[in-house]
């Protein structure tokens, strides 16, 4: 089979996937992507692939007759999760799976880093180091919170949620999540849409993992953030598109108790003067849950798993349609 790859690998990476598919043909395009997240063009190559890897143009992949798989390179799959693209995948019969398996550890440990920061109040501990006994130090010392115990809801329960349900496990936390279509095997209580304002009220930990579409932009609000209980915290490793940032900072200045952690925002990077900077109980880190070292083999060995699925007709792993 000819297996089309429209970004740049670093040459380890690259090894491994021409030892992994050295039974079939890679095919690259005249000039590379940089990036995993960059739409790729269309040119003859791709007409006359079979498999595509990386981001391929929804426009490339309507004219590619040949084409019987797409194996996205990230997490999120923005640009097809339209009614569009899925009658065209469905017409064409084309199977479409995306790498959430290659982010979910990341983005897992990079949300519980941020509770337990949360947790043990670390932003302020390291912004005071020197040691001064008294009404300041005692608030801090009981403003920790353990996380044994507390309700933590994960909105967009798939892989990375699913990891974080097992990481948290040693808390003995009460974790809930919810998705738009429960399978009915996820290893957590879930709630659908309808039930969402019920376990935004109960929950200590918003945990938004949300990716962007149409159904998502603005998701969280003001009505729904304002559901949150006094003095909850909310996370944000989705896409920034999926809250509306205003109502998050109108949620701060209501209530003294909220904090956030965002690893997304909107746009992206976030303007220098943006007023979410100078909101002390904000914390943002630019975009990074899903990094680690290794992050091109790790996307490479999770596709070449799958291409021996796709060669004897197995299921794929991280199929989206």
């Amino acid at each position: 089979m000819k297996i089309y790859v429209d970004f740049r690998l670093p040459e380890d990476a690259l090894s491994c996937l021409r030892e992994e598919t050295r039974a079939h043909e890679l095919l690259f395009p005249p000039a590379l992507s940089g990036t995993v997240l960059e739409p790729g063009g269309v040119d003859e190559g791709f007409l006359d692939a079979e498999i595509a890897l990386g981001q391929p143009s929804p426009d490339a992949v309507a004219v590619a007759e040949r084409l019987r798989w797409v194996h996205v390179s990230s997490s999120g799959i923005t640009r097809y999760d339209t009614p569009a693209f899925r009658a065209l995948a469905a017409e064409k019969g084309l199977a479409v799976t995306n790498s959430a398996h290659v982010y979910n550890e990341a983005c897992a440990e990079h949300v519980l880093s941020f509770m337990l920061a949360q947790s043990r109040r670390l932003a302020e501990g390291l912004a005071t180091p020197r040691f001064e006994s008294g009404e300041a130090w005692l608030r801090h010392r009981g403003g920790c919170v353990p996380l044994r115990g507390q309700c933590v809801l994960i909105v967009g329960f798939g892989a990375i949620g699913e990891r974080l349900a097992e990481l948290l496990e040693p808390f003995d936390m009460k974790i809930t999540g919810c998705r738009r279509m429960p399978r009915g095997d996820e290893p957590v209580r879930m709630v659908r849409e309808a039930e969402l304002p019920d376990a935004l009220r109960g929950a200590d930990h918003v945990v938004n993992i949300l990716p962007d579409s149409p159904w998502t932009r603005g998701f969280f609000d003001e009505a729904r953030l304002g559901l949150l209980k006094a003095g909850a915290t909310f996370y944000n490793i989705g896409r920034g598109g999926t809250v509306n940032q205003e109502a998050l900072l109108e949620r701060f200045a209501r209530d003294p108790g909220f904090h956030a952690w965002l690893d997304v925002t909107e746009p992206e990077p976030l303007p220098a003067d943006h007023a979410l900077w100078r909101e002390p109980r904000c914390r943002i880190t630019p975009h990074v849950a899903g990094g680690h070292r290794g992050e091109a083999l790790t996307l490479v060995r999770h596709f070449s798993a799958n291409l021996r699925r796709f060669e004897c007709g197995g299921v794929l792993t991280d199929r989206v349609m």
